[in-house]
């Protein structure tokens, strides 16, 4: 493999879900998640991720529907492990689903799941998915006990939640968490598992996780929305995929590659 292809090994996943969230604020039909579905992958975008929430708060049930035949990447659903999310996703068929925690209070998602204290729903929750022909991704924070649950757990994927290393007050804080998100990584592919990454990352905060070599992929969503008001839907999006790309080059230790 050269150090090209190392380098593009490392994907973006694009989330939708604040586009819905914009076009629910008035009740209207625009902006439509379908087309900035499509527009991120003309883009450059890997994976299209969006989060349907038992509340329906951004993103609709019908909204899933109708984008998911017309991708020509991957969508990548994250879902709350319950029975009518497990049962949809089983229906809808992504090409991966990301189980994640989700609190009704919360305005996003807070941390981890905790597969240690909640193995056997989560094992369960696994195997209905594969059964499908699904591959499961579970997000966590950068913890090696709950890496090694994954793994035991039947999951062939993990991404870990970067959202304390975004959201350090200080850079020793900052430096503390990433050196975490480095050895969770590390923990990670010994135990032969992919590894993804995501939550709070920005413009200016996503090149040192970029640049850790054995991260396959990173979702990010409301920074690009963000970004997208000033510069442009499409522009945002490569712009992000400029970043991370550069990041990965730059890198200066050895680029390794990423895991099936």
């Amino acid at each position: 493999m050269t150090i090209y292809d190392r380098i593009h090994t490392l994907e973006l996943g694009i989330n939708i879900d604040h586009i819905a969230t914009l076009r629910n604020a008035r009740g209207t039909t625009y902006p439509d998640p379908i087309q900035a579905a499509l527009l991120a992958e003309h883009a450059g975008a890997d994976v299209i991720t969006l989060h349907l929430r038992e509340d329906r708060r951004h993103i609709k049930d019908a909204d899933v529907r109708a984008i998911r035949p017309l991708l020509i990447t991957r969508m990548n659903l994250e879902a709350a492990v319950t029975a009518e999310m497990l049962d949809f996703a089983c229906e809808i068929k992504p090409h991966d689903v990301c189980l994640v925690p989700e609190n009704r209070t919360e305005i996003t998602t807070e941390g981890g799941l905790d597969i240690v204290n909640n193995f056997s729903q989560i094992q369960s929750a696994i195997k209905q998915l594969q059964a499908q022909g699904i591959r499961v991704s579970l997000f966590i924070d950068p913890d090696s006990a709950q890496i090694q649950a994954a793994r035991e757990a039947g999951a062939t994927v993990v991404e870990l939640h970067t959202g304390r290393y975004a959201d350090a007050i200080n850079q020793t804080d900052q430096e503390a968490e990433l050196v975490r998100i480095k050895q969770s990584v590390l923990t990670g592919v010994q135990q032969g598992l992919r590894v993804n990454a995501g939550h709070g990352l920005h413009y200016t905060n996503v090149q040192a996780i970029a640049a850790i070599p054995d991260i396959c992929e990173l979702n990010i969503g409301h920074a690009i929305v963000a970004h997208a008001v000033f510069v442009g839907w499409e522009k945002a999006v490569r712009d992000m995929k400029a970043i991370i790309l550069n990041a990965r080059l730059t890198a200066s230790s050895d680029l390794g590659f990423c895991g099936a």
